[in-house]
Formats: C-alpha cells, structure tokens, sequence
C-alpha cells in the first residue's frame, strides 16, 4: 500500500507540473463503429452536434473540449496516411456539424460543397497554415475557418536549429557511418564540419518562428543576424542590438543585426541560411538554381516552412555539384515524395515534416483546432488576439474563454469579436 501511495503521488504531481494540456493521458470511454465504410472511435455517443475528426490527434484536451460543447465526436481509423476526398466526404455523410481535418486533405469546392449539404457550420486546419484550404470556397458557403496559430512558434524553430546543427557538423552522416560498423578510431580529418560560432546567420522571413530561430542562433552560436523581409521587424533589431551590448559589456565582440533590401543579399553574405517565409506565388521556388548559386560554397540551407520555397530538383543538383555545401530539410516540394537523387545525397539532412512535433505543441494545436469548431458550434464569438492565444491552452476547462481562438475568414463572414479583456 506504501508503494501504491507512492506511485499515484508522483502520478499526481506529474499531471501537476504538465498542466492542463496535458492531464488526464488516459481517454474516456469510446466505442468502435463505421461510418460509410469508414472505420471511426466514437466519443460521447449521444451528443447532439456531430464532429468529424480525420485523424486520431494527441492529448485528450481537445476532446474534452468537444464533449463539454455536447458534440458527437468521431475519429476517424482509416488505414491511409493521407485520406482522399471521397474517405472524407464519406466521413462527412449526410449530417455533419463541424470538422477537424489535417494540412494534407485538399479542402476546397468538393469538400466545402459536401460539408454544406450535411448541415456543417465549422471548419478547423489541425495546422497553422492552411495553403491546402481554399478559404474563399468555405466563405462562399458561410462556414468559418479555424487555424492552430502561436502554439509552433518555438518548437518549429528549434526544429530549424537542430537541422542546421545537424547539417553543418555532418551528425546524419557519422551517424551512418557508426552503424555500419565503420569506425576504426580518431581521425583529424573525420567528419569535418563547419563551426557556427561567430559566423553570419541569414533568415528570409522575420515572422515569429524566423524571429524566434534567428535569436537562439545568435544567443546560442553569437552570430550575427543579416535578414530579409518586406516588413522590418524593429522588436527583433532591438532585442539583438540590446544582446550586444551585453556581450561588449561583458568584454566580448558585439553581435550585429542588419536587414537587408534583397533575398540575394542574404544569400551572398550568410554561411546559414534559414527559410521561414509563406508559400505564395512570389515565394514559389524562391530558391532555384540562380540563388542557390549565389550561396558560400560550404553553406548550410534550412528549410522548415513550405516545401515548394525550394526548387528541389536544383538543389538535388547543386548538393551534388558542392560537397561542402549542406542543407536541412523538414518540407519537401512534392510532399510525401522527395525528388529523384535528393535521398542519395550525404550532404542532406532530411526529415518528414516533423517541425511541430513536440508533444506539447501537437497536443496545443488539437486544443485549439477543437476550441474553433466547438466555439462556433456553441454560437460563440471569434477571439480577437490569434497570436495570445494562451487562455486556450493553460485554463481549466471550465474557464476557457468564450470564443473560438483563430478564424481565418471571420471577417469575410462578418463573425462577431469577443472582448479578450473577459
């Protein structure tokens, strides 16, 4: 019995110290059924609003989020990674309110149509982007579109981080090279890679994961920050401008920040360089084979953002053409696939997409995918402040705000405003 006490103490105190995103690792009650020939984990069987989610996402807050507002929710089992339109409007069927679908389903005028007609009112992204969701087909049938903003913003660019320290010491390839039984002893001219310390750090997109990434390279490494974006970003200035003086005070060389009118300046200066601008027509294959060239020689490119920023068939090329050139991939333009050679080349540091894949963010994001559909199923109004969205994600359930954190379209529908002072 000491034992048992014991143990469900620190159980106890475990939830404690995770906090409400993460209480409660144990789900309720669920059966098994189909819907369609789909196979579903149903929750809350006799609620009245009926939620669609099409893949089984971490945490329970999220669901809890969605009982609490008396919704019918079922998680879809289908054995595919990515899911058709016709699994999901199969899901959908004939009576639908709300759904949570991923950033690899194509959300547009076939999807919107058959959420329409099965009665639905909400929409939710299980992503903070949303360049799979055609925003202007749900408006046009009065359904609002919820996003997961300001839960990623650290985790990503730690993300970005770990591929450029990752890439420019040549851990992927020694990793390989230990496995295989190859090593013989220390050798000076093993796995040599490139020192970050004191070097140039370049970003094309100073937005909140640009900003936060080029601040743990400069803290972390001391490097100095060269970047581009159309808009400048006078907090991050600041912030590197004061570090430096705190480096001078300190009787160490100052770190620099400079924002620069050109990509190419960024190119031509910085030994990294760390993508973290939006896909756009502008952005699409920003970095081909003219701007890769551009690049130091033993350059590191980073690419955590979208994964058509890049002309991936040039880079499979100048990765081969420079050996000492390296670069950190977590997106890929024709994602899940990767172009032909890129797989092949050591100098490539690749991973599937996994830039928000820490618990606490992937949980952050299901609670807030989940607070939008059932905020907008329950009548509430749109909160105003998508990027403090933090009410949403440390409140007990009980006291979550009245509102659904982030609606994309919610002017365009001329949604209602919450008071975030309540």
């Amino acid at each position: 019995m000491a034992l048992m006490r014991t143990l469900l103490s620190a159980s106890a105190s475990l939830l404690r110290e995770e906090g409400p995103l993460l209480a409660g690792a144990v789900r309720g009650f669920a059966t098994k059924s189909t819907t369609n020939g789909v196979p579903v984990e149903v929750h809350n069987e006799g609620g009245k609003k009926r939620v669609i989610v099409t893949k089984p996402l971490p945490g329970d807050r999220w669901l809890n989020i969605l009982k609490q507002a008396d919704c019918r929710v079922e998680i879809s089992q289908h054995p595919d990674t990515i899911l058709s339109n016709a699994t999901v409007k199969a899901l959908i069927g004939n009576k639908c309110d709300g759904v949570i679908g991923q950033l690899t389903e194509d959300w547009g005028s076939e999807l919107f149509e058959a959420l329409k007609q099965a009665g639905g009112k909400a929409y939710s992204n299980y992503a903070v982007g949303y360049n799979n969701v055609k925003v202007e087909e749900a408006t046009k049938r009065g359904i609002p579109v919820g996003n997961t903003p300001g839960v990623l913003t650290e985790t990503t660019a730690e993300l970005a981080a770990a591929l450029t320290l990752a890439a420019a010491r040549r851990v992927p390839e020694a990793d390989v090279f230990m496995r295989a039984g190859r090593y013989q002893g220390w050798l000076p001219t093993l796995f040599v890679g490139n020192l970050l310390q004191n070097k140039t750090v370049g970003i094309i997109g100073a937005g909140r994961i640009g900003a936060a990434y080029a601040r743990m390279m400069v803290e972390g490494h001391k490097m100095n920050l060269v970047y581009y974006d159309p808009y400048p970003n006078k907090k991050l200035e600041d912030y590197i401008r004061q570090y430096g003086e705190l480096l001078r005070h300190n009787g160490e060389p100052p770190v620099a920040v400079r924002r620069v009118e050109t990509v190419e300046e960024v190119l031509k200066e910085a030994d990294v360089v760390s993508l973290h601008c939006n896909l756009d027509k502008a952005t699409h294959h920003l970095m081909n084979a003219s701007r890769l060239n551009m690049m130091k020689k033993n350059a590191v490119l980073v690419n955590a953002a979208r994964g058509p920023v890049i002309d991936e068939a040039a880079l499979v090329a100048h990765l081969r053409a420079n050996p000492d050139f390296r670069c950190g991939l977590d997106v890929f333009e024709d994602e899940p696939a990767m172009k032909a050679g890129l797989a092949d080349c050591p100098n490539a540091v690749i991973v599937p997409h996994i830039a928000s894949a820490s618990l606490w963010t992937r949980s952050g994001m299901a609670t807030l995918a989940a607070a939008n559909v059932a905020a907008i199923l329950s009548g509430h109004a749109v909160w105003p402040k998508p990027d403090a969205i933090q009410p949403f994600i440390d409140r007990p359930l009980a006291a979550l705000p009245a509102a659904a954190p982030s609606i994309v379209n919610a002017k365009e529908l001329k949604l209602k405003f919450a008071d975030a002072s309540a």
